[in-house]
């Protein structure tokens, strides 16, 4: 018997705003596992945040994160036993531990990023930029898929099941064997992928 994929659609509007964990900013939480698990108990959680001033992110012992800027001129990353990090929105996702003691230096004024967190002992994800133009096959093994589409418009079809992504809207697949992203004009969007540790 041929396994349907379940597709979920997240429409920007739709998107919890909430203080930081520190109580340094605000956070767009896009989505959560378990739903409508908090901050302390989540599986997985994806989530944007503007980051207006310098200062230390929260620390979430026992999690892993991937980071990737969306908008604003970048910030420097200094991560406890690495060397400095800057980060900008034409870099690839930077991943780290969120239990390690990590600070953000503004390089020009605010920047909102878009951030994935997993807990380290059950799951491990990754996080991908692509540019979409056109048709473009996507082959995954994960438990489940994210797409948050960043820019334009992006079209989702896998196995009989589609539907049409805007800017800052997600859809959430479980386990999906393939699907295939088009969209009429570049557009780009992210991939997060989230599967057993």
């Amino acid at each position: 018997m041929a396994r349907l994929t379940m597709m979920r659609i997240l429409r920007s509007s739709e998107y919890r705003h909430m203080p930081w964990k520190n109580g340094g900013g605000e956070t767009v939480e896009i989505a959560v596992s378990p739903d409508r698990a908090t901050i302390a108990d989540f599986d997985w959680r994806i989530s944007m945040a503007t980051v207006a001033t310098n200062g230390s992110f929260s620390t979430f012992p026992g999690v892993d994160r991937t980071l990737s800027i969306l908008e604003g001129g970048g910030m420097t990353l200094s991560i406890e036993g690495r060397q400095p990090k800057l980060l900008t929105a034409s870099d690839a996702p930077l991943s780290f531990p969120a239990d390690v003691p990590t600070s953000a230096a503004l390089s020009d004024g605010p920047v909102t990023d878009l951030n994935v967190m997993t807990r380290r002992q059950a799951l491990k994800h990754r996080m991908r930029r692509i540019h979409v133009e056109g048709a473009h096959p996507v082959a995954t093994n994960a438990r489940d898929l994210v797409l948050f589409c960043h820019r334009g418009s992006v079209a989702v079809v896998t196995e009989g099941v589609s539907a049409t992504l805007h800017g800052l809207d997600t859809a959430i697949l479980v386990q999906p064997a393939s699907l295939t992203l088009t969209a009429d004009i570049a557009s780009e969007a992210f991939l997060i992928e989230i599967g057993p540790a």
